[in-house]
């Protein structure tokens, strides 16, 4: 069984930091929400590595907004709800598409710099939109770009402290609230933080898979914490595989825009031939489930273990100018983009499930928000649209300080600690020293294990063969955890067990989440929600 806490803690012997806010993660959800929230409140952040490393630093593509005078809200509510593949809270999608362009524009009045063309913003398409909507910065830096300007005003904001390489082991509950976190520093001291409202901006889960576009920090630490804090998380089957990571001996599995694609590029199999015409209508530009689908297929039809993108047609100008960090990171390798073709393969992304929240961010815990990948708003559904997810983060932080500020004062608490074991102790030791594997050799087995049997394509065999894995791996948690490779671990290895969970109950193909002895899409008896809680079996929650 996962356990409610991951370590053993007495509140009362613990040093005591008070806060108004409790920020969790450092991308541009944390970092938006902590500038709004520090406008009437005391703001502590916390990010286990720096402001600088997230998910978002790494997204190239950009943000969706409606800018364009051809261009509409109705359009983009259109186009996110076709993406969803019909999991969509069309109430969350209408205030992303209407509130995003504000958002926009306090990124800009922030300091963020996108790209201008003839003095106006410069706008791309990427796939499943219908329309130019999507602002970029530097190219194809556009995550980079945000996250600087606004780690410029965290930095220099009085009310705003930030504590870099801390980890946050788990939300402390009482009565039904959360009340904030017990917190491990670097040096393997703990403290208890006390906040009237705690945000998860914590990011995804892209390191349950061996081959990703996330950073080493994505190991569903939200997720897997306001599970065990008994929160409901919702949907977590649905992984989005990006199509197009660089696939090439001795390179990292770097992202390689879909606004390659949006701007013109072709996808052809190792012989040279374009095949999207043979999967969907909008080529190359048809939603990502189905172009790494199609690849996929591509792959094992010619005993390939990658296909190429080429846009070698396009003008060499255009190409530097517009994609700089990815010719950059292509020409390190001997790979140039705008002679060569280059081989990519599809790798874990985005999660679209996570903690189920309310229109204003709220979770099913009072008091404990979540912004950003860790959070399901609602906009997502089963597969989200390209370039959503920047202005959901703006969009719900300032939704989620809107409803912060309303909240009524953090009474006395009544909360002390964990109950000690009734395990005994030497029979636990024993049988640990027996079991116990290096963390790092446990991170690997599991994550070649979503590859194989939680990937792109499922089924029910696989998925149970998964599932009986994960439950005699839950004995992980018999053990003291103290190092924070060990915490990621139990962390990934929970969110394993939702996701897997989740993929096994689904019988039918939806979005990002594709079974092959259940290959159609079921809108009579599928087209609802997944909800999980500790403790508790999967229910099911029927489309409003």
């Amino acid at each position: 069984m996962i356990p409610q806490y991951l370590v053993d803690f007495d509140l009362s012997a613990l040093p005591m930091v008070e806060t108004d806010v409790l920020v969790i993660g450092s991308g541009i959800a944390g970092l938006f929400t902590a500038i709004k929230a520090s406008e009437q409140q005391r703001v502590l952040m916390i990010t286990k590595k720096s402001l600088l490393e997230s998910n978002t630093r790494y997204a190239q593509g950009g943000i969706a907004a409606v800018i364009a005078e051809d261009d509409s809200p109705a359009y983009h509510l259109q186009d996110t709800l076709v993406a969803g593949a019909g999991l969509c809270r069309s109430e969350a999608v209408e205030v992303l598409v209407n509130e995003g362009p504000d958002g926009v524009k306090e990124l800009i009045r922030l300091g963020t710099l996108f790209d201008l063309e003839n003095g106006e913003l410069a706008l791309t398409q990427e796939g499943a939109h219908s329309h130019r909507r999507i602002l970029h910065a530097n190219g194809d830096a556009t995550g980079y770009e945000i996250v600087r300007a606004l780690a410029v005003e965290v930095n220099e904001h009085p009310g705003i402290e930030v504590w870099d390489e801390h980890f946050v082991v788990d939300l402390i509950t009482d009565r039904g609230e959360c009340i904030g976190a017990l917190v491990q520093k670097d040096d393997g001291s703990q403290v208890f933080v006390k906040a009237q409202a705690t945000v998860l901006c914590s990011g995804g889960a892209g390191q349950l898979y061996r081959y990703t576009t996330n950073p080493n920090v994505a190991t569903a630490d939200g997720v897997a914490m306001a599970y065990r804090a008994g929160a409901i998380v919702r949907d977590m089957e649905f992984i989005q595989f990006h199509p197009t990571s660089l696939c090439y001996p001795g390179a990292p599995r770097f992202l390689v825009s879909e606004a390659v694609r949006g701007e013109g590029a072709y996808l052809r199999n190792v012989k040279g031939e374009r095949f999207m015409d043979r999967y969907h209508a909008q080529l190359e530009l048809a939603p990502r489930d189905i172009v790494a689908r199609a690849i996929v297929s591509e792959m094992e039809s010619t005993n390939s273990t990658f296909v190429y993108l080429d846009i070698t047609h396009e003008q060499p100008e255009m190409i530097k100018h517009r994609f700089p960090t990815i010719y950059e990171t292509c020409m390190r390798y001997g790979l140039d983009m705008t002679t060569d073709w280059i081989p990519v393969a599809p790798a874990a992304h985005y999660m679209m499930g996570g903690v189920k929240t309310d229109l204003s961010g709220e979770s099913s815990i009072s008091r404990l928000f979540a912004c950003g990948e860790v959070s399901s708003t609602g906009v997502h559904g089963a597969n989200r649209l390209a370039s959503n997810s920047l202005s959901e983060a703006i969009v719900f932080g300032r939704r989620i300080v809107d409803r912060i500020q309303s909240l009524p004062p953090l009474g006395s608490l009544q909360v002390r600690g964990t109950e000690p074991s009734s395990v005994d102790m030497n029979s636990k030791i024993s049988k640990i020293m027996e079991e116990q594997k290096p963390v790092s050799e446990r991170r690997l087995r599991l994550q070649k294990m979503m590859v194989r049997q939680v990937g792109l394509r499922r089924n029910g065999e696989d998925l149970q063969k998964a599932m009986d894995k994960l439950q005699q791996e839950l004995q992980f948690f018999d053990q003291t955890l103290t190092h924070k490779e060990e915490l990621e671990y139990a962390n990934l290895l929970t969110c394993a067990w939702l996701v897997t969970s989740g993929a096994l109950h689904r019988e039918e193909s939806r979005g990002a989440h594709y079974r092959e002895d259940f290959p159609a899409r079921d809108d009579i008896v599928w087209q609802k929600h997944s909800l999980q809680q500790r403790e508790q079996a999967i229910v099911e929650e029927l489309m409003s």
